[in-house]
């Protein structure tokens, strides 16, 4: 069990971390004690904020040696509040943004470890200016730390070609529990010598070490095309999809978006317009690259457009216009905050049932809750779909969801598992989707997480409440 930090050990923190990393100001620990969404408040005695690894092992010994709990934070943009601190204050909350360095940046290796306070954009333009590329993106990474999304192994809009953040981590620096530090920095393409403990650290949250480094798996620049593509229904934009992957050119990024969510975007985010001329109720967003990516995309998409598969399509003739159509996908979100509150769901279906899924089952769940709106959008080459279910038309939004927004998330996760898939496809479990996870999980799988847990943490203080489950509600004995 854990318990609050007491004087002394804030005393001896405080000591050890010096004026830049220790602070109980309220005014600066508040932006950090909320989540991105605004869901989840907690409280905490102090906010550590260590330069490199010694001081992170520093803090980590002391607070195992006193029973005290730590919840580490990057960006805090996470969508599940998994890193909220508790509402009771128990817990000290750990930043690693001041570890912003390159530590390493081989071209020739496709290799860049960055440490984890870096954020995703800091990565882009570090590898940028080798020549060379990291292949995730995501909405928000002007604030998602490397930390943070190796911790939740993030997906984003890439994961078709290259993968989630799993796939593009050649190793890992984190503290355990124990304050001992875990290195495989040195990112072997073949390392025969049992348990992947980097791996085992990737998703897993904060709840088994602080990550405080990451090797990362870069990729050669390419040229790239994007474009825009207006159809009748889901199904389409899958063989669309399946028609683009058999040609010349590497599809990365294929988007399905439904005409209600580029109507939101439309009407709530300035200085946005309508990629083609025709009212198509489904959209995809596509990036690929190539030779002559462009030319094979845009030939690719006029022979669709005269088999009848799509309608109206437009191929961005400069990276302005490439970026104009990938705000509208990555303003999704936003807008739907700014037209109210939505019960929503992060999920994954098989990629061959997400056609049906993103039309039937929105269906199935407006009809059950009378009035709703679905908006279903994501990743189809992956399976992964945001699927938000919006108050009725002219209600109280707020009061509607706090009536009915829990039976709505049972609702969608009983049919999500039905379908064979997950109840978190990217944004991980954090305190959100814990009662759900232990609700619709795997007993099994949920025992052997404890164990796991219980192993490397033995006391419980890595980002206690998250992810994984009590002992008594995952089935272990």
């Amino acid at each position: 069990m854990t318990g609050p930090p007491s004087h002394e050990l804030l005393g001896r923190l405080e000591a050890r971390l010096g004026p830049k990393g220790f602070t109980r100001d309220p005014e600066i620990m508040e932006p950090w004690l909320s989540d991105w969404r605004g869901r989840y408040r907690g409280s905490s005695a102090a906010l550590l904020s260590p330069a490199d690894t010694d001081e992170v092992r520093a803090i980590v010994v002391l607070c195992a040696a006193q029973g005290s709990a730590l919840v580490p934070q990057g960006g805090n943009s996470s969508m599940a509040g998994g890193a909220t601190p508790g509402a009771q204050g128990d817990a000290l909350l750990l930043s690693l943004r001041r570890m912003k360095r390159v530590r390493l940046l081989d071209p020739l290796e496709n290799l860049m470890v960055a440490e984890a306070g870096m954020t995703l954009s800091e990565v882009h333009d570090a590898a940028l200016g080798a020549g060379r590329r990291f292949p995730l993106s995501l909405a928000a990474k002007g604030t998602a730390t490397v930390g943070g999304l190796v911790s939740t192994n993030a997906g984003g809009t890439q994961v078709l070609r290259h993968g989630t953040m799993r796939a593009l981590v050649a190793g890992i620096e984190a503290v355990l529990p124990s304050g001992d530090l875990f290195d495989s920095l040195a990112g072997l393409k073949k390392d025969n010598r049992g348990y992947d403990i980097g791996q085992l650290l990737v998703g897993a949250e904060g709840t088994l070490g602080v990550v405080t480094a990451a090797a990362l798996r870069l990729v050669p620049l390419a040229s790239r095309a994007v474009a825009w593509a207006g159809m009748d229904d889901p199904t389409s934009a899958l063989s669309l999809l399946r028609r683009l992957e058999a040609g010349p050119g590497a599809i990365e990024s294929f988007e399905l978006i439904p005409g209600s969510a580029l109507e939101l975007v439309l009407r709530h985010i300035p200085g946005t317009r309508a990629p083609i001329a025709a009212n198509c109720p489904w959209h995809v967003l596509i990036e690929a690259v190539g030779t002559e990516p462009a030319e094979e995309l845009g030939s690719a998409l006029a022979e669709a457009a005269a088999g009848g598969l799509i309608g109206d399509a437009t191929v961005a003739a400069s990276e302005a216009q490439a970026d104009a159509l990938w705000r509208l996908r990555e303003s999704i979100s936003e807008a739907e905050r700014r037209d109210g509150p939505a019960a929503k769901h992060d999920i994954s279906v098989p990629v061959a049932a997400m056609p049906r899924f993103v039309v039937e089952e929105a269906l199935i769940v407006e009809r059950r809750f009378p009035g709703a709106r679905v908006i279903a959008f994501g990743h189809l080459g992956d399976g992964n779909i945001h699927f938000n279910v919006r108050a009725p038309e002219g209600s109280d939004a707020a009061s509607w969801l706090a009536g009915v927004g829990s039976e709505i998330t049972r609702f969608v996760h009983d049919r999500v598992v039905a379908a064979g898939g997950s109840i978190s496809a990217e944004h991980g479990i954090g305190q959100l989707k814990l009662d759900e996870l232990v609700r619709t999980g795997d007993p099994v799988r949920l025992a052997a997480q404890r164990t796991i847990k219980d192993a490397l943490d033995p006391l419980g203080i890595m980002n206690p409440g998250k992810l994984v489950p009590l002992a008594r509600d995952s089935g272990k004995t």
